[in-house]
């Protein structure tokens, strides 16, 4: 076996040729996809409105377990990938652990996070059926960064409706945006009908993931030649996600390396389900035992406080029903720093194996979280995205737990996203004005009146 070196570097031929589609191993599948003016599973003309074709073909793929990654996306990805397995020494040193925790850095491109793998393979694939527009929503900005990156690359126009707080919190983002191209609007927004219905009905509010989509979905059916295109939570995002995970694989199996825990943060779902479609494969079949854990914001805790249902996936309820842990489609979360995890539901794909009990889930508040990135930071030397960091927090405290049990388990992470773009919300932390906030019971209930009366 190879001596493992600090960072782990895959051969460019070693990028995986393949997406892994989880669906193909699942004993029991997720529901499927629900219209809500009819009540029967989507077909693909039911999203052939808002989606790409070849998207919508991945998104109801459920029989094919690898599927191939064209090569001009594999070329694509070849300017950032394989990205590395880093094994976290010093931070092991400073927690003085048996464990060994090692994490998957997602950050080596100008988008700074992982959301580049799927932003790539979107716009391709939008450019190929010949589109000339999309629309998007992001919350903390990584993904429309990384949209608008593609989109520049492959030369189609972008509008992204941004949530207003992470817009208000992160001008350099908007920037960046811009800088490639795209046209960045704070939601929600008074140039939809869906925006100034929200703003109508919840004044001064600082927007969320939800708002946003129904304005950008909004605006893909009112634009001649546009589609629609999403960061995360649907079948297909997670499935261009899995080069996280293929690499991963491929580098633990060079190297010898057995996870005892994989953990990742829990926003919609992209980036952990990425990371553990392989592995997951493996435990569903019976030749590994792994803890898989989702790590989410008190303020906006689907899994771990969320009600198993169909639910609309935007505030503005423009979406299919998605059979989901789900917070409500109504449901406002506080304007914390972790932008990209404020959405009020999870991927159907996780939802449904957290339902089965194949994973598990925990939530942090905010201030305890950037505690874990400062930690990071002084020992590792990357300032962590905030929503990386409630990864980081889970593996120190899976880490702290070996230490009291003596137990050298090994603890694998996904490292989303750098948090250059990101120092309001430190100097916040540092300042010590920073404040949690848990929603309480009453706050969610009023969530979960917005679920819809339907149920399959």
């Amino acid at each position: 076996m190879a001596e493992i070196p600090y960072k782990i570097f895959l051969e460019e031929n070693e990028l995986p040729k393949t997406w892994h589609n989880v669906r193909a191993v699942m004993k029991d599948l997720p529901e499927p996809f629900r219209n809500p003016a009819t009540g029967k599973p989507c077909t693909a003309d039911d999203l052939r409105p808002v989606f790409c074709d070849d998207l919508i073909e991945q998104e109801l793929n459920t029989t094919d377990e690898y599927i191939e990654i064209p090569e001009e996306i594999r070329a694509f990805y070849k300017m950032y990938r394989p990205s590395p397995l880093v094994r976290a020494y010093n931070l092991e040193k400073a927690l003085d652990t048996p464990a060994k925790i090692y994490y998957k850095f997602e950050g080596n491109n100008t988008s700074g996070s992982h959301k580049l793998n799927s932003a790539a393979a979107q716009v391709y694939y939008a450019k190929k059926q010949g589109l000339t527009h999309l629309t998007t929503e992001t919350g903390a900005g990584q993904w429309g960064t990384a949209l608008a990156m593609a989109c520049a690359f492959y030369g189609i126009d972008l509008k992204v409706y941004m949530v207003k707080v992470s817009a208000e919190q992160k001008p350099h983002r908007k920037a960046v945006i811009r800088t490639y191209g795209g046209e960045v609007i704070p939601s929600p927004s008074d140039t939809t009908e869906a925006g100034r219905r929200i703003l109508a009905e919840n004044p001064g509010t600082g927007g969320s993931l939800g708002c946003a989509i129904s304005e950008a979905m909004e605006t893909a059916l009112k634009t001649e030649n546009c589609r629609y295109v999403l960061g995360s939570v649907l079948n297909h995002v997670l499935l261009h996600q899995t080069v996280i995970g293929e690499e991963t694989y491929t580098a633990c199996e060079k190297y010898g390396i057995e996870p005892d825990i994989i953990i990742g943060c829990a926003g919609g779902g992209s980036n952990l389900g990425g990371l553990i479609s392989p592995f997951m494969a493996d435990y569903i079949r019976g030749k590994r035992k792994i803890d898989f854990v989702a790590v989410e914001p008190a303020s906006c805790p689907s899994l771990t406080r969320g009600r198993y249902a169909f639910d609309f996936g935007d505030t503005g309820k423009t979406t299919p029903l998605m059979k989901m842990y789900t917070l409500g489609n109504g449901f406002m979360p506080s304007p914390n720093h972790a932008g990209g995890l404020r959405y009020h539901g999870m991927s159907p794909i996780l939802s449904k194996l957290y339902h089965d009990g194949y994973m598990r889930a925990v939530s942090y508040e905010q201030t305890k979280v950037f505690e874990a990135a400062v930690t990071f930071a002084k020992t590792e030397g990357t300032l962590p995205a905030p929503e990386s960091s409630h990864a980081i927090k889970a593996a120190v405290d899976e880490a702290m737990r070996c230490k009291e049990t003596g137990e050298a388990k090994t603890i694998l992470f996904g490292l989303t996203g750098t948090g250059y773009f990101d120092m309001t919300s430190y100097q916040s932390y540092l300042d010590g004005t920073m404040t949690d906030y848990i929603p309480t019971d009453e706050d969610l209930e009023k969530g979960f009146a917005t679920l819809p009366k339907q149920d399959f």
